[in-house]
């Protein structure tokens, strides 16, 4: 029913293991492979094609759906639905930022300061020329290949570059004086296929299980025992998403408690919870939540 393009490059690893996660293992024949197959009633045809192109192909109908960035998006100016956003990025799950830079010690506080005519290295030259046109900024934009930071002070004024941490633009002696744009993966359609009920439910489906596994992501089910006289002070220290589930134990004047946490509490939490009357503590991994 669905032909799906998935992204090549920098996103491909993250986005493969999302789709593990989510019950939709991608199958290809080796690593260099653009064909592949999910073994998934929903999805007939899958392709891994660079980020870049997948906006412009869905917008064509080539593809269903595809999993690209915003900034892919905006830069190819394509008319796609967007379904929703995957918040991942290529290391961590937080969005990336489209930033302007300079050099460390030049003179420009803001975009407004760039004098007329600089010129500017990014891998997003009509995006960057809308965003600077909007601000009254008139510049020499220049499609950049790659190592974009490396060519500030003698080949570029500043470049309009893609940063999650910003740790690479600092190391090549560069500052960051604005954010363009913050970017984060997302799950887009064809315009028809948006307007095909089948088609959009399925979409809408796939997209329930992907942001399920994310949601899962870092968190874990803790189930425990404790006595009706010690239920207070164990719930007091339980961080939840919504609040503990509580049950009454047959028989018995004893309760028993489960509630999703992060996992980074968990070190501290099954301590403090043993120390308040918890027992028969239990801690598991998530797949999904779906809210």
């Amino acid at each position: 029913m669905l032909r799906l393009v998935l992204p090549k490059g920098s996103l491909e690893r993250a986005t493969l293991d999302l789709f593990s996660s989510a019950d939709l293992a991608v199958h290809r024949s080796s690593d260099v492979d653009y064909a592949a197959t999910i073994d998934d009633p929903r999805v007939t045809d899958v392709r891994i094609l660079r980020p870049q192109e997948i906006p412009t192909y869905v917008e064509e109908g080539l593809f269903d759906l595809g999993v690209t960035g915003r900034d892919w998006i905006e830069e190819t100016g394509a008319d796609v639905v967007s379904l929703g956003e995957l918040a991942y990025s290529k290391v961590t799950d937080s969005p990336i930022r489209i930033v302007l830079a300079v050099a460390a010690d030049s003179p420009v506080g803001k975009v407004e300061d760039l004098p007329s005519g600089s010129r500017i290295a990014t891998e997003y030259p009509r995006f960057t020329e809308r965003w600077l046109g909007e601000r009254g900024v008139r510049a020499d934009v220049r499609f950049s290949y790659g190592a974009t930071e490396a060519k500030v002070p003698d080949i570029a004024d500043a470049v309009v570059e893609l940063t999650e941490t910003g740790r690479a633009l600092r190391a090549a002696g560069l500052r960051i004086i604005d954010t363009l744009l913050v970017s984060n993966t997302e799950l887009i359609c064809h315009k028809r296929s948006a307007a095909d009920p089948e088609k959009l439910h399925a979409m809408n489906q796939l997209l329930v299980l992907l942001q399920g596994a994310l949601e899962a992501r870092g968190k874990v089910l803790v189930k425990l025992n404790v006595s009706a006289a010690d239920l207070d002070g164990v719930i007091a220290v339980l961080p939840s998403m919504k609040s503990p589930t509580v049950s009454q134990l047959f028989r018995e004047d004893a309760f028993a408690v489960e509630t999703v946490v992060p996992k980074s509490e968990i070190n501290v939490l099954i301590p403090a919870l043993k120390d308040r009357g918890a027992t028969d503590i239990i801690e598991l991994d998530l797949s999904k939540i779906v809210h």
